[in-house]
């Protein structure tokens, strides 16, 4: 007993206790780490190549045969059959990717003159107009639209649709409709794209392209120059 007349309790811990503690959140990070490395959902397995040899691609029943420089998808340069194919090509030469031009290829610049094209399955059966009225239409303040730049009518969006910060463009080429849906430049988003929408190629098989909003004013000749790389790509 003390002089104060109190006991004072000592517990005794085993040593091993806060090593064990100290492994158990070590082994339950790591767990938790492998699981979201592992987890299930789509992979980037973009790994540009300079090479040219022709690969033979069939896109939901077409064939296509395309040099592996333009295919962004290390996996898609293998050939056969797939739902999707992804490509990136330079604006205006039309050229797939090379060593000396890497650095275009991976920038993001507001000038970018990259090129990324989509060729994936679509069962909606849908032109340009159908897509146009069907789709877009019930979100657009002025079903008319206004004059727009570059020879393109303008679609405003109504407020809180979702679209509220993108700008629809319609033009005609020789091919028909073109559908223009571009992002407006901000803070947030200093380099923004516009999207060449769905257009039909083949049954089940619709093909899209993105680029840079900077080269809007030469619509016709990008939608021209994809128009002659899919018919280059494609078996007949």
């Amino acid at each position: 007993m003390s002089g104060t007349g109190q006991k004072g309790d000592i517990h005794r811990h085993s040593g091993w206790v806060i090593p064990a503690g100290f492994f158990f959140v070590i082994l339950l990070l790591s767990g938790l780490f492998l699981g979201w490395y592992l987890r299930p959902g789509p992979r980037l397995a973009v790994a540009p190549t300079d090479q040219s040899t022709l690969v033979q691609v069939t896109v939901r029943g077409t064939a296509f045969a395309i040099p592996a420089n333009y295919i962004q998808s290390s996996a898609a340069r293998a050939g056969g059959e797939m739902d999707s194919l992804a490509l990136a090509v330079l604006f205006p030469s039309w050229r797939g990717y090379s060593q000396d031009q890497a650095r275009l290829f991976t920038g993001n610049a507001p000038d970018s003159p990259v090129i990324r094209l989509s060729l994936r399955g679509d069962a909606n059966y849908l032109d340009q107009r159908a897509r146009l009225d069907r789709i877009y239409m019930p979100y657009i303040h002025d079903p008319k639209g206004s004059a727009g730049p570059f020879g393109l009518t303008q679609y405003a969006f109504a407020s809180n649709t979702g679209y509220e910060r993108d700008d629809l463009f319609a033009g005609e080429n020789d091919k028909g409709l073109v559908l223009l849906l571009c992002e407006r430049a901000s803070a947030e988003l200093p380099s923004p794209n516009c999207l060449a929408i769905d257009r039909l190629l083949a049954k089940n098989l619709s093909f899209s392209y993105r680029f840079k909003r900077a080269y809007l004013a030469r619509w016709r000749e990008m939608s021209a120059g994809v128009d002659m790389l899919i018919v280059k790509f494609r078996k007949s």
